[in-house]
């Protein structure tokens, strides 16, 4: 085995073969649906042409670099690589591998073959507040691990989902 590489004890994975944790933005850090900004979250003009702002939490940017230390964290938004260049600078996090997607405007349901694709039999985590019925069968036909969380797009993430994709991580 190469250095710098090695196994995890009590979980059997590679340390290169860790779980993927694909995020969402909209609905899970930004909460758009919330009729105002909620407590902990500021505003972000950065697109200046739509009328509403982007609204981000800034305890999502350590509870993402903690999830981190287990996960490998990908975007999994239509946002594609403007994830990188609006939302990693305010949260501080490293650039993030992107899944692509189809051009949008796409259904949810057409989320998942890309994610299949991407995720290439890795065990994984997806926050999303809109999987589509196609996730979950996606979910339950895999043979790798897999978890659907879902946010509630007025609320986003939380501290009990960061708890949850924690404990899921150590169980595997």
């Amino acid at each position: 085995m190469p250095l710098g590489r090695s196994l995890e004890v009590g979980i059997g994975l590679v340390a290169d073969r860790r779980p993927l944790l694909l995020l969402d933005v909209d609905g899970v850090l930004n909460p758009f649906a919330a009729d105002d900004c909620p407590e902990g979250y500021r505003e972000h003009a950065f697109f200046p042409e739509d009328e509403s702002p982007v609204r981000l939490c800034d305890a999502h940017g350590p509870w993402l670099n903690d999830l981190a230390q287990g996960f490998d964290l990908v975007w999994a938004t239509g946002w594609e690589d403007e994830a990188n260049t609006f939302i990693t600078p305010v949260l501080s996090l490293p650039l993030l591998p992107v899944v692509r997607f189809p051009p949008a405007p796409f259904d949810a349901a057409e989320k998942v073959p890309a994610i299949d694709a991407f995720a290439d039999g890795r065990p994984a985590a997806w926050v999303d507040d809109a999987h589509a019925p196609e996730a979950w069968a996606w979910a339950d036909a895999r043979v790798a691990p897999t978890m659907l969380v879902a946010t509630d797009p007025s609320r986003g993430l939380t501290a009990k989902t960061v708890e949850e994709l924690l404990c899921w991580r150590t169980s595997l």
